[in-house]
């Protein structure tokens, strides 16, 4: 019996993400993966809190715990919003930077360890399949 497409996504998902927040941890980063994913979101110039829990599909609520989890740790900073003096952003502050440059080297490791095994062709066929479908499955990134 073939395994849904799906569940094979979800199985080599899973796989680069415990080999991230292995490699995290060994590093001294203490990211839990809800406020890893919630971060991912945040673009350079920082988001207000509403357009950071829209674009990670959480409530604001959720977004505001886990960026006050993020900012005790951090990996956040919230800072005034240029266009609105009211009005805050929240941006990825040093630490966050170093987690993400930390999470990056494995990011890369693992994409080396999956294109030595399926080939340069097939490699770059399955990225383009891939951010094809993200066109369809996350219009925020």
């Amino acid at each position: 019996m073939a395994l849904p497409l799906p569940l094979l996504m979800f199985i080599v998902h899973r796989h680069a993400e415990t080999r991230i927040w292995e490699h995290l941890a060994r590093r001294g980063f203490d990211i839990t993966p809800a406020q890893a994913r919630l971060a991912a979101r945040l673009d350079a110039d920082g988001m207000r809190l509403t357009t950071l829990a829209e674009a990670a599909g959480v409530t604001k609520q959720t977004a505001s715990a886990l960026v006050d989890q993020l900012e005790r740790a951090g990996y956040v900073e919230r800072v005034p919003d240029p266009t609105d003096a009211r009005a805050r952003l929240i941006r990825i502050a040093q630490r966050g930077k170093q987690a993400q440059a930390c999470a990056r080297e494995m990011e890369q490791q693992v994409e080396g360890e999956l294109t030595a095994h399926l080939g340069q062709r097939r490699m770059r066929e399955l990225r383009r399949s891939l951010e094809s479908l993200r066109e369809i499955t996350d219009p925020f990134l």
